[in-house]
């Protein structure tokens, strides 16, 4: 598990494709202090498995699949990726609970200023809305933000807005982002578990309807 506050950027520094997938090795400080063989690391919202390591690099395997639903399909060499450990039991939960399981990915629409923060609009796949809220908690490249505003439901093309403050500009890769560029999306596992819920018919006393 994962808080979405991000501990420090990294740099993918080689890609090695696999039988069905890749194999990256990112450059690291912060995160490799104690990491060790099997540990999670969150790169960018996808959480992966530490394989190998070096004192300023690591290795994991990413999964074809993986590829297929996350921004790190088509990574090279060079992508910056915003980095975090998992955390310890009884650490204090600063953003929101992150599995560092991607639902899939959004494209930037606009890119505004406003004073000192910063307001990124995303377009939403119609499978997506219905799992964020207004101020309800999102995950935007393994960054926890809360939703600052999103189109209604009666909206043809569904979009959510998030306000980001000068530390996240700054601290993760988010201040680096363009109309156009893709990100990677988890949604709230809570919303997740309703919508599963609903989907099957379960009313509010745990009976199919």
């Amino acid at each position: 598990m994962f808080t979405g506050l991000i501990e420090e950027k990294g740099e993918v520094v080689a890609v090695t494709p696999t039988d069905d997938g890749v194999r990256l090795t990112i450059k690291a400080t912060k995160v490799l202090s104690d990491a060790e063989h099997g540990d999670s690391i969150c790169c960018s919202g996808v959480c992966l498995t530490v394989i190998e390591q070096t004192a300023d690099t690591f290795t994991a395997d990413v999964m074809g699949q993986t590829l297929r639903v996350s921004a790190l399909e088509g990574v090279a060499a060079g992508r910056a990726i915003n980095l975090e450990r998992a955390a310890h039991a009884g650490t204090r939960l600063g953003g929101h609970i992150v599995q560092g399981h991607v639902d899939g990915t959004a494209t930037v629409l606009d890119v505004r200023q406003s004073g000192d923060w910063r307001v990124v609009r995303f377009a939403l796949s119609d499978e997506l809305a219905p799992l964020l809220v207004d101020k309800g908690s999102v995950t935007v490249d393994g960054v926890s933000l809360t939703v600052s505003t999103i189109s209604s439901p009666a909206e043809k093309e569904q979009w959510f807005e998030v306000s980001l403050i000068p530390e996240t500009l700054t601290a993760t890769t988010l201040g680096d982002r363009t109309p156009g560029d893709v990100v990677n999306i988890e949604t709230d596992i809570v919303a997740r578990h309703v919508a599963r819920m609903l989907a099957f018919g379960i009313d509010q006393k745990g009976d199919p309807s």
